[in-house]
């Protein structure tokens, strides 16, 4: 991730004229659809049982778990776009505003294959309790586009951009809904969605509608430290689990899924206090080395190669294989339901971080905690992120700009507060990480319904 969480990987096609997706029958297509539909749907079922089971163990009004149990309002636009070659492809975006008591719709924008309604759905409800947990005074929202960006040239996906956020109209607004960035989007993306808006309203306030989305790039208004915010939170909650263990973590070793924003930078910030990486997997395959694999050395090769698969620091290794690892740590930062099962039997780590939403599945968490295999739950470990959009938004809306090490103390400050609340409910309640985390968040909502009640 992510929002601004889930870690972006890049696709394993060459961006062409934007033909590639006409090479499928339209019999693959749908098979194609709906297989994707049934995935987000076992996402989205998986998080409200989450959601559903923390219930138990917090006192909130009947009527609050109703609101919270379906988003607010529910966008799809289809939307035509010429592409190079003259032909024209209608795409479907989706936007999902869970819940916004506590201040704007929040929440990235992905461009990815598997983007279905129920996925969307299903992050979006995620920001609204992230946002609450980090006491971040935003609600939740998700948005994406069905697509394969690897096969759209960059003036392409700048046209599809544009014209999904004039499609969007006034359902986004830089006190209403504001976007970020997610998988298959970054900070230009971002620029073109803000330029867009910008020029769709009055020319009086321009500028001060910078705000309109985050994760933009640092000359056009940018926050310093948004880039890793993902990332460094995850490793702000493993050095706090570690103080609160006493475990080391100069000298210990990691697993990770994913390498590429949050990946990436996760663990070029763990390499500075000593962890060993030992084995990665993505999209392209898996590598491992008991010595250690340089992280920066990885990251020059992923740039070069768009994957892990022929780094010479490592040996190949089946994707089977990589759970198996025996390491310390786990991150989790690809996509969801990565830990299912046979996943969680094999896993050989004490300590499972989500830096991606949703990896876990409901079947694979009773037996991680059988193995008492801990886990810092999506919602806590990849909310860096969100926090360090809040400082952009809030510095774009000052006419400010913060200095790194700025950022980066307000984050810690806020991911140390947020991790200690959830572990101190945790005990006192005897539950796991994630239903104290989804508790935490629940209660400071329904503390709200109770004080402002439901028009009319």
């Amino acid at each position: 991730m992510s929002e601004e969480v889930t870690d972006v990987q890049p696709e394993a096609v060459t961006p062409g004229d934007g033909s590639g997706d006409h090479s499928k029958t339209a019999e693959q297509q749908a098979e194609e659809l709906a297989q994707d539909n049934e995935q987000g749907d076992a996402f989205y079922r998986a998080h409200q049982a989450q959601v559903a089971k923390t219930f138990g163990h917090v006192d909130a009004e009947e009527h609050v778990k109703l609101i919270l149990n379906e988003p607010k309002n529910e966008i799809i636009v289809n939307f035509p776009v010429k592409l190079s070659n003259g032909d024209y492809k209608l795409f479907t975006g989706y936007r999902i505003q869970h819940n916004n008591i506590m201040g704007p719709y929040k929440g990235g924008i992905r461009y990815h294959h598997d983007v279905t309604l129920g996925e969307v759905k299903a992050l979006a409800s995620v920001m609204t309790y992230k946002c609450a947990l980090l006491e971040v005074p935003f609600g939740g929202a998700k948005g994406g586009i069905r697509m394969n960006r690897g096969v759209y040239n960059e003036s392409e996906i700048e046209r599809i951009t544009r014209r999904f956020t004039h499609d969007l109209g006034n359902n986004i607004g830089p006190e209403y809904d504001i976007p970020a960035p997610d998988m298959g989007t970054n900070s230009q993306t971002m620029v073109w969605m803000m330029d867009t808006y910008m020029n769709m309203h009055n020319q009086m306030n321009k500028n001060a509608r910078r705000r309109i989305v985050t994760g933009k790039s640092i000359t056009s208004g940018g926050s310093r430290g948004r880039e890793k915010a993902t990332g460094q939170g995850v490793v702000y909650c493993i050095q706090e689990w570690a103080d609160e263990q006493g475990f080391r973590l100069d000298g210990c070793e990691y697993i990770l899924q994913g390498f590429g924003n949050v990946g990436s930078h996760a663990a070029r910030i763990l390499s500075r206090l000593g962890a060993v990486l030992v084995a990665v997997q993505d999209h392209t395959g898996s590598i491992y080395n008991p010595d250690g694999i340089y992280p920066r050395k990885l990251i020059e090769h992923v740039e070069d190669h768009e994957g892990v698969s022929g780094y010479s620091g490592a040996e190949e290794i089946d994707d089977e294989d990589f759970w198996g690892v025996e390491s310390d740590i786990c991150i989790p930062a690809a996509l969801e339901l990565q830990i299912d099962e046979e996943v969680a039997k094999k896993l050989e780590a004490d300590l499972v971080v989500e830096a991606a939403n949703g990896p876990t599945t409901l079947d694979a968490e009773p037996i991680l905690e059988d193995r008492d295999i801990e886990v810092i739950p999506d919602i806590m470990a990849n909310a860096g992120g969100v926090v360090v959009s809040y400082f952009e938004w809030v510095q774009n809306k000052r006419s400010e700009s913060w200095q790194l090490q700025e950022v980066d103390s307000r984050l810690h400050f806020m991911m140390k507060r947020a991790f200690h609340e959830m572990r101190s409910f945790a005990r006192e309640h005897d539950v796991n990480n994630r239903t104290a985390a989804l508790a935490v968040a629940i209660n400071r909502l329904n503390g709200v319904y109770e004080e402002r009640g439901v028009f009319p």
